[in-house]
Formats: C-alpha cells, sequence, structure tokens
C-alpha cells in the first residue's frame, strides 16, 4: 500500500504516526534511564546516613557500590548480544520489573551482606539498560537523525539524579535510606505498566530480527571484527574514562561535597545536581553541534570522534585544575565542569558504535562495549574508599586528580582512533 493510499484509507499518514510513535518510545526510554540512575544515585546520597547505620567505613562503602557492577558487565554483554535477536521492549520490561525487586531485601532490612547482595542483584539487572534502550531508541530513526534521540535518552541519565536527588535526599533525611528505596520499587513497576501499554519495537528492529539482516542491505560482520576497528576501541577507551567519572559522582559526589569541600546534608544535596545539570546542557550542545556539522557533510570522525575527545580535553583540565584552587565556590564550580563534561560521552559513544556496526550487530557492539566500560564503576568506588580511608578528606582531592589523568588519555584517544565512516567501509567492503 502507497503512502497516498494509506492516507485515503485510515486518514493517517503512516510517517507521521511512525514518527509520533518513535518520539512516544524515546520519551518513555528516557524516563527508564531516569529510573535506572535514580536507582543507581541513592547510595551515594545516603552514603553518610548508611555508614553510620551500618558502622562501614569509606573503604566498605566503596566495595558495596562496585559490587553493583560486579554482574553488571556480563549481563550487558549477554543481553546486549540477544537484544539483536530478542524483542528490545520484552528486555526493557523485565529489566524494570527486575530493578524493583531487587530494591526489596535492602529496603526490608539487614546488614552490609544483604546491602552487597542487593546491589549485586540490582546491577546485573541494570547492566542492559543502556545499549538496549539506545538500541531501541536509535532503530526508529535513520543515522542522521541519532543525535537528537541518542543524547535524550542519555540525558533521562542526567535527569533521574537532578529530578530524584532532592526528593530522595529528603526522604533520606525524614524516613530514612530504606525508605527511598521503597519509593525507587514503586517507580519501577509504575514505568513498566506504561511501557507495557504503549512501549513498541521500531518496524526496523523486527524486521532485522526476522530476516537476520540488516536494513540496510549490510552483509553479516563477525562481532571480532567490528571489536577490532580502531574506533570500537577507541570509543569504549573513552567512554571508559568518561564513566570513571560518572561512577564517582553517583557515589562519592554527595560525601565529596560534605567532607571535603564542608557543605551541608541539605545544601550537598541540592549542589550534588550541579555536574549533571552541566551534562545536560553540554549533551544538548554535542547533539546540535553533531547533527548540524553531519548535516553540512562534516565526517564523522570530526563530528563525532573530535567533538567527543574536545568534551573530554575541557572536562580533564576542569579536573586537573580543581586541587590546586584554595576557593570552596571555585572548587564548586570547577568540579561540576570537570565531570560534568568528563560524564556527557556516553551518546557519542553509542551513536559512533551504532553508525559503525551493522543492524545485526548493533546490540552485540553496544553491549560488550558498555560491559567493558562499566567495569570502571567496578573500580572508581573501591578505590576512592581506599583514598579517603588512607588520607581522609586529601583523599577526595587526589580522587579528582586521578580522574583529570584518566579523561586527559580518554580524549588523546577519542582524536587519534575514532573515524567511524573508515572503519565502517572497511567492515562492509
Amino acid at each position: 500500500m502507497t503512502t497516498a493510499s494509506a492516507v485515503r484509507d485510515t486518514g493517517v499518514d503512516p510517517v507521521a504516526r511512525g514518527s509520533r510513535r518513535a518520539w512516544t518510545v524515546t520519551a518513555l526510554l528516557v524516563v527508564f534511564m531516569m529510573v535506572n540512575f535514580a536507582d543507581k544515585s541513592v547510595l551515594g546520597l545516603a552514603a553518610d546516613e548508611i555508614r553510620a547505620d551500618l558502622h562501614l567505613s569509606a573503604t566498605q562503602f566503596g566495595v558495596a557500590n562496585s559490587a553493583f557492577f560486579l554482574l553488571f558487565s556480563v549481563a550487558a554483554i549477554v543481553v546486549g548480544m540477544a537484544a539483536d535477536r530478542v524483542s528490545p521492549k520484552l528486555l526493557l520490561l523485565v529489566m524494570a520489573v527486575l530493578w524493583s525487586v531487587a530494591q526489596v531485601p535492602a529496603a526490608v532490612g539487614g546488614g552490609l551482606a544483604v546491602l552487597i547482595g542487593s546491589r549485586v542483584f540490582l546491577g546485573a539487572a541494570e547492566g542492559p539498560a543502556f545499549p538496549v534502550a539506545q538500541q531501541a531508541t536509535l532503530s526508529w530513526f535513520p543515522n542522521d537523525k541519532r543525535n537528537l534521540p541518542g543524547a535524550l535518552i542519555t540525558i533521562g541519565i542526567t535527569l533521574g539524579v537532578i529530578i530524584s536527588s532532592p526528593g530522595l535526599s529528603w526522604v533520606i533525611q525524614h524516613h530514612g535510606w530504606r525508605s527511598a528505596l521503597w519509593v525507587l520499587a514503586g517507580i519501577g513497576v509504575v514505568w513498566a505498566v506504561l511501557w507495557t501499554l504503549f512501549g513498541a519495537d521500531s518496524p526496523r528492529a523486527r524486521a532485522s530480527t526476522t530476516t537476520k539482516a540488516a536494513d540496510d542491505g549490510a552483509p553479516t560482520v563477525p562481532y571480532r571484527r567490528i571489536f577490532a576497528s580502531r574506533t570500537w576501541i577507541g570509543t569504549t577507551l573513552a567512554y571508559f574514562t568518561s564513566y570513571w567519572s560518572v561512577a564517582l559522582m553517583l557515589v562519592w559526589m554527595p560525601s565529596y561535597l560534605r567532607n571535603a569541600l564542608d557543605y551541608s546534608a541539605a545544601t550537598a544535596g541540592k549542589l550534588v545536581v550541579l555536574p549533571w545539570a552541566v551534562g545536560a546542557v553540554v549533551l544538548l550542545g554535542q547533539a546540535a553541534l553533531t547533527g548540524r556539522l553531519m548535516r553540512r557533510g562534516v565526517v564523522s570522525r570530526k563530528a563525532r570522534g573530535w567533538v567527543g575527545g574536545c568534551m573530554l580535553a575541557i572536562g580533564a583540565v576542569c579536573c586537573l585544575l580543581t586541587p590546586f584552587v584554595d576557593s570552596v565556590p571555585a572548587q564548586t564550580v570547577l568540579v561540576a565542569l570537570g565531570f560534568g563534561f568528563s560524564g556527557s560521552y556516553a551518546t557519542v559513544a553509542a551513536t559512533t558504535v551504532a553508525e559503525l556496526a551493522p543492524a545485526t550487530r548493533s546490540g552485540g557492539a553496544l553491549g560488550l562495549m558498555n560491559a567493558l566500560v562499566t567495569v570502571s564503576g567496578l573500580l572508581a568506588p573501591a578505590v576512592v574508599g581506599a583514598l579517603v580511608d588512607a588520607q581522609g578528606d586529601a583523599g577526595y582531592q587526589h580522587a579528582v586528580l586521578v580522574t583529570g589523568i584518566l579523561v586527559a588519555i580518554g580524549a588523546v584517544l577519542a582524536f587519534a582512533l575514532i573515524d567511524p565512516e573508515r572503519d565502517r567501509a572497511r567492515l562492509t567492503g
């Protein structure tokens, strides 16, 4: 049936209908990522309360947060590759239900062992969230229109922290940290119901699942060739350094503000959103700039690789300057800028790999990238916890310095290695 006849028969342009459905799915998945990162951030917001309640050292608390990433990477690989064959709608629904279930044990009670066990379970359920959400969203849009929806999914991460932090902080201070877990469990159930009613797989994704062929006619490419490409390697390593800063924002930023910079708990609960707010602005700016460059015919090596490298470079400079500034307000601004720019690389990474990999391999390519990247989430909280126990408040400043060094390395790799057009031609040629 032609578009014209479809309009005559139904009164609705199928292209317009598909566009509305695409943006409905995108909106739901933005909320999905908001819930995801509210789940991740709650322990950081309650760090001092949890440590006092369970009598934990900084190292023990860091280990409890690192435990979240113990199965995170494995789940990201397995489910990411499954997303090339199984309905993303179903996978996302199962994940959301499991998130709510995972909150219950620690919400009911128990000590460090229960906390660690529940975080391991939650991490396994949330590990595939970002790559599957990106794949489910980007499959609705052609390559030159993916920057905005991809950025919106990543902004869901930022909004999850910005919107939830004040509310969760209030719940923690007035009703206890376990009550905050019950709140998050309920929100996850509500999202699952909405997704069941309004979520959908894109027609392109369904076609790919059925035919096992890319919608653009690209031949099947072995995963090993994708993983060996300079673009995939450079993107993954650059994203690894970016995610290090994200993990520290989630776990240690509230404590850094309260203990290293001497802000009150209430003030820290508000200021903790600053780097996330900076990140939201950076993400939107990156999406607009990259989209404009690509529409003007600029190669993606520059539109994605160089733009992402510049973001990381700015973040690295701000982090490296922070420990050498005495003024608390100046440190606060530099930390917000440093972590905001450093932690905003996810959209660049996802759209770059989605451009590189054929459609039937995008889930696995995104999944393994996410799995390797989030190893930094396993390492960073424990490393900083050990620094704080060994050095006191100075450990926080050294953690910022280490972050700056790592992100600077990521920027260099982004400039040097990423060229998705070149490597996709080699894969498919």
